[in-house]
């Protein structure tokens, strides 16, 4: 019977989550929905060094915001708790112990100024990459160049000491990735990676394998970065004798910056000015880190446009709602090349997903920016709003950005479109028109506002081409915008009038004759 597929998202708090880290949580979160699987959220905090208060909290605010549920973990609990390694420090003793007991790990008791000394031999003969490998490991102190009885003796005498993996020196480590297919490294190139830490704490690679058994992880799918560390971690399976049950791996391509040269990171955000990350966040030099969420963009955009930086249906569909990505996602499917980030895709994505919305939908984004401004509207009046202006914007705080002069009348003019249109012509029209609307009632249609318009204009000989911008003008204080009946509508025939007649005050010495 086959096993049931669970996967785990395992960050480390150690800072905000850049959206390399979210592409990843969605992908897991993906494979496991469309399988039937379960989705786990594990927090691996086991460098305490580097531990960054707020970063948890904010990775779960993220998930959350992003629509990626865990099954199990920090909060939702589940058979396999604690989900916080920190929590769990007592029983990685046990596999390390089994290393050591094998043959597979070992002691050092080195310090600090011995493993720098030894670096910087093995750098004046000139070797390319300094290791604690096979070949150095026998010119160190540790439990295999010193008796078990000096050993013995330090680790009474409370001596730190660290438990490294003993990588054979002439072994081939296969691993077969989901992604990139089949990847052969020689355990020459390999160190003898620390295990335990002296504080008594695992490292990442002893921790997260035992974790994946002893949660019965069944697909192991991360970033790139970590590929260096397969080999390792295979070795690990292998030596507890786990290589049977061990999880198959996918190891996700890297995010590019724009111009495709170089890893995507938080210094391009800084610089170009657009997020990396899902939330805003503050770092240690006060420098405000823009996030997804604060400039606007809709969670299903921003999941949307995750989805494609590195995947690809195979289709020309491009939009796909959450559950259509989960029914579509193939770890087949994904990019081994590194995926470029584009920012005006993203603002694409937007741009789609608003389109989508429904006007009331809308009206309540629109409504929030008026109450910070105090301008007061109906419900009904911002929803018609919002229709108006939704095929305008990318971003929903543009609806009020843009569409001001639904609420406050223009005390500004476009130039350009002054000294182009604002002709006599015009001017007669307007006044004609401004009496005309007068003698409606306020709530006029759109199609009624035209019909009056289109009645002066036949009385007066004039063509609407010759007039609308100047019309627009006086209405709204812009030249171009959303049809301009409908917004008359939105004003009503009093306001309407007032608005020409103030213009044709303030504008009268510009006239172009």
């Amino acid at each position: 019977m086959e096993q049931k597929v669970r996967v785990r998202f395992a960050p480390s708090p150690t800072g905000p989550q850049h959206i390399g880290g979210i592409r990843t949580a969605l992908y897991n979160y993906l494979f496991a929905k469309q399988l039937k699987g379960t989705f786990i959220l594990r927090i691996e905090d086991t460098d305490q060094t580097r531990y960054v208060p707020g970063s948890e909290e904010y990775l779960k605010k993220a998930l959350d915001w992003c629509g990626i549920q865990p099954d199990e973990g920090v909060d939702q609990g589940g058979p396999y708790a604690p989900y916080r390694q920190s929590e769990r420090k007592d029983m990685y003793q046990k596999y390390a112990q089994q290393l050591i007991d094998a043959g597979h790990a070992y002691y050092a008791f080195d310090t600090e100024e011995e493993l720098n000394e030894m670096r910087e031999r093995l750098k004046e003969a000139r070797v390319a990459q300094p290791q604690y490998n096979a070949i150095t490991r026998m010119t160190m102190k540790n439990s295999l160049t010193l008796s078990e009885k000096e050993v013995k003796e330090k680790m009474e005498a409370g001596e730190p000491y660290v438990i490294r993996l003993k990588v054979p020196r002439k072994d081939e480590v296969r691993l077969n990735d989901m992604v990139r297919g089949w990847i052969m490294v020689h355990s020459s190139t390999l160190d003898d990676k620390v295990l335990m830490k002296s504080d008594g704490m695992p490292t990442y690679h002893l921790a997260n394998v035992v974790d994946d058994h002893l949660m019965k992880i069944t697909h192991v799918i991360r970033g790139e970065e970590w590929l260096p560390s397969a080999p390792l971690h295979v070795l690990l399976y292998r030596f507890l004798g786990w290589e049977d049950t061990m999880p198959k791996f996918a190891h996700l391509p890297l995010l590019l910056k724009p111009d495709g040269n170089g890893k995507l990171s938080k210094r391009d955000s800084l610089k170009h000015g657009f997020p990396v990350f899902p939330m805003e966040w503050i770092d240690d030099d006060n420098n405000q880190l823009a996030g997804f969420k604060e400039d606007g963009y809709l969670p299903e955009a921003f999941l949307n446009f995750l989805a494609f930086l590195g995947w690809n249906p195979g289709t020309e569909q491009e939009i796909f709602s959450k559950e259509e990505l989960i029914k579509s996602f193939k770890i087949e499917q994904i990019n081994k090349a590194g995926a470029r980030f584009d920012i005006n895709k993203a603002k694409w994505y937007n741009q789609q997903y608003l389109k989508q919305k429904t006007n009331e939908e809308l009206a309540e984004m629109l409504l929030k920016e008026l109450e910070k401004e105090g301008v007061a509207s109906s419900r009904e009046k911002a929803a018609f709003v919002s229709g108006l202006m939704k095929e305008r914007v990318t971003f929903p705080a543009e609806i009020w950005k843009n569409a001001q002069f639904f609420y406050v009348a223009p005390q500004r003019y476009d130039e350009k479109i002054v000294n182009k249109k604002w002709t006599e012509e015009a001017v007669t029209v307007l006044k004609a028109y401004a009496n005309a609307l007068k003698e409606q009632s306020n709530g006029i249609s759109a199609d009624e506002a035209k019909a009056v318009l289109e009645q002066v204009l036949n009385d007066l000989g004039v063509k609407m081409g010759r007039v609308m911008q100047a019309l627009r003008l006086a209405v709204t204080g812009e030249g171009s915008g959303p049809d301009l009946m409908p917004t008359i509508e939105v004003l009503g025939t009093a306001e309407t009038a007032s608005r020409i007649e103030n213009a044709l005050e303030r504008l009268g010495d510009k006239v172009k004759t």
